[in-house]
């Protein structure tokens, strides 16, 4: 069961990634789009879009990944060292932790005995924390998927907004970005247990309103400073 939410959690931070990916790209090249019927500055804007959008997920992911690392490891070392210099205590406190969850006092006595004598401290981590000693996440993994991620679903507005023809790109854009908001955000309920269709309509709607400002506030400037 913890790989399986292991591997949910992945997905579901991958879908997310890809979603910041496609609104925050399309956005921007929707929005240099209604300002220009050029195609060099729509590239450029996407290009450097999918760029700075890619090592700001990557810096962000290694950061927040790398305090909870070491929070963690911080927590380990701490309940080692309590393990070490006041087993009884510590003993004690496993029981009544499995008396919390509805044991009765015999048998939280029998079973955190047992797991204390094959191995103390991943009882207590578990129990007490939460912790897997084996399962610290990477903050270099987690950098990496991030930015990957945020590439994969950015690409798909340059694509569209670049390979479509210039007098329709925009509806074009506008309507596979929509689509693709529409999957992510149904995939991305769906691996947090969540209803997929009322996700899909959320995020759907709300990518409509930001890419529909946008290409207004492009079009003004365009039209009012070009």
């Amino acid at each position: 069961m913890a790989s399986i939410s292991h591997r949910l959690n992945a997905l579901r931070a991958a879908v997310l990634g890809a979603n910041d990916g496609i609104v925050s790209t399309a956005g921007l090249v929707i929005g240099v789009a209604g300002a220009t019927t050029e195609q060099q500055p729509v590239m450029i804007a996407g290009v450097a879009g999918l760029v700075a959008g890619a090592v700001s997920m990557s810096l962000g992911e290694y950061v927040s990944v790398s305090s909870q690392r070491d929070s963690e490891r911080a927590l380990v070392a701490k309940e080692r060292r309590e393990l070490r210099e006041q087993p009884e205590a510590e003993l004690e406190e496993l029981v009544g932790l499995y008396e919390a969850k509805g044991l009765s006092r015999e048998t939280a006595t029998s079973v955190a005995t047992e797991l204390t004598q094959k191995d103390a401290l991943r009882a207590h981590l578990d129990v007490e924390l939460g912790i897997d000693p084996d399962a610290f996440a990477s903050p270099t993994v987690a950098a990496v998927s991030s930015a990957a991620s945020f590439i994969v679903g950015g690409l798909l507005p340059v694509l569209a907004i670049l390979l479509a023809p210039i007098g329709i790109r925009v509806p074009i854009t506008f309507a596979i970005v929509l689509v693709a908001l529409a999957l992510t955000g149904a995939l991305g309920a769906w691996s947090g247990g969540a209803a997929p269709l009322r996700a899909a309509l959320r995020v759907t709607i709300g990518g409509a309103v930001g890419l529909a400002l946008t290409y207004l506030i492009g079009s003004f400037f365009g039209t009012h400073l070009g």
